[in-house]
């Protein structure tokens, strides 16, 4: 963890998994999509990290949400708990806890689910299976949404980030579409503005 313009980030070796409201990726989708448009109460967040999007919620766009945040990383959490989450006014439930284990087993559902999960800059290749999406797509409240983060730096990031879009995601969500952001693809689980692409 280290502090940067102001703003506590932690990164890895090819990712950066936390910055505030910097973390452009979840930052830029939630404005595109216009948040005022779901009637969003609960939120779950896959991969808590130093709880940017909790953060930028409250901060950058006057939300508070009660957050379930799933994070297996004891570390993170302790960071989490110190550095940021006192900051802020929402009621966040931590679930220390491995991800795929955690949405498997989960009955609630959830009005918007932020899947953020990664190994380095790498999604974990059981939360692309297709067991996965359909217990994820459970989750979603039939009037909520999904955002599912994927990193696309590279060529080859670009071209797993659309095999897997293609092939899988598009399976599960019909409806699905996605927006380019600053080197990753947000997915969503349905096309919500001219901004979004269904390719």
């Amino acid at each position: 963890m280290s502090l940067n313009r102001g703003r506590y980030q932690l990164c890895t070796a090819h990712a950066i998994y936390s910055f505030e409201d910097l973390y452009d990726n979840f930052f830029e989708a939630f404005r595109i999509i216009d948040l005022d448009k779901f009637p969003i109460k609960n939120v779950l967040v896959l991969g808590l990290g130093l709880g940017s999007i909790p953060t930028m919620l409250e901060k950058n766009f006057g939300k508070k949400y009660h957050y379930t945040a799933v994070e297996i990383d004891e570390s993170v959490i302790y960071l989490a708990s110190k550095y940021a989450l006192p900051k802020l006014e929402s009621k966040i439930e931590i679930i220390c806890a491995d991800a795929f284990a955690y949405v498997m087993q989960c009955e609630q559902q959830f009005d918007l689910v932020c899947m953020d999960v990664f190994l380095d800059d790498i999604v974990p290749e059981a939360f692309e299976d297709i067991l996965f999406l359909e217990k994820l797509k459970q989750l979603v409240h039939p009037d909520g949404i999904l955002l599912f983060n994927r990193i696309s730096n590279h060529r080859l990031d670009i071209t797993n980030a659309e095999v897997f879009y293609k092939e899988k995601f598009k399976q599960v969500f019909p409806e699905g579409s996605y927006l380019e952001i600053k080197g990753n693809w947000m997915l969503l689980d349905k096309r919500l503005t001219d901004a979004s692409l269904d390719g």
